[in-house]
């Protein structure tokens, strides 16, 4: 019996990629090795991040969720515009996944902070806290010293506080001052602050 002759590398690369077509409605296959493969290998095809996004509801698997996520990530920032709504989603994983992407590419979601940081959800404010913390730390200390002086919601206040805390510098000691003149009923707030100032006057000296 003859063997068969073993395709050569360069005979496999000259080969026609794979119809996108053909990988994006594998990401709808029964068998989850082959929505897994689809997933990691789409994160090489620009214009499949719509796709991508698309099946993130319907996906139970977190290897394939992860590989999604991923994959996200890898195609830049045409993934942007279809994360950003999950941070909305009534399900955990898939708001922590796009915070976790979105943290990836700051320069893609740097656009769209100062919305985030005013949405009307204050869930979505929070996450769009926990953004800043891979924003340049100049450009982060100002956003969240310009919301600390508009927010009413205690806990968006904290997410702030956090975050300054860790990144922020001595240009945000009045602005905290002046929350937890405001918050001064909100003893775990208050007390983040302190602990935040104290921090900062040591970094300042």
């Amino acid at each position: 019996m003859p063997l068969k002759k073993r395709e050569s590398s360069q005979e496999a690369a000259g080969r026609a990629p794979e119809p996108l077509e053909a990988m994006i409605e594998a990401l709808r296959h029964p068998d989850p090795e082959r929505r897994w493969s689809a997933a990691r290998r789409l994160g090489e095809r620009p214009g499949a991040a719509a796709a991508l996004a698309a099946a993130l509801p319907d996906e139970a698997d977190p290897r394939i969720l992860e590989a999604i996520f991923t994959s996200l990530i890898r195609l830049g920032g045409e993934s942007v515009p279809f994360l950003l709504p999950l941070l909305r989603s009534d399900e955990a994983p898939l708001r922590v996944g796009a915070v976790e992407a979105l943290q990836a590419m700051p320069a893609g979601f740097a656009p769209h902070i100062e919305g985030l940081l005013q949405d009307p959800d204050s869930d979505v404010r929070i996450f769009a806290v926990e953004l800043t913390r891979k924003m340049p730390a100049e450009q982060a200390t100002a956003l969240l010293c310009r919301m600390l002086d508009r927010e009413e919601h205690p806990n968006v206040c904290a997410a702030a506080v956090d975050v300054l805390a860790e990144i922020g510098s001595a240009d945000a000691v009045p602005y905290l001052e002046r929350c937890r003149a405001r918050f001064a009923r909100e003893a775990f707030l208050t007390f983040a602050i302190s602990q935040a100032l104290h921090g900062l006057s040591r970094t300042a000296n």
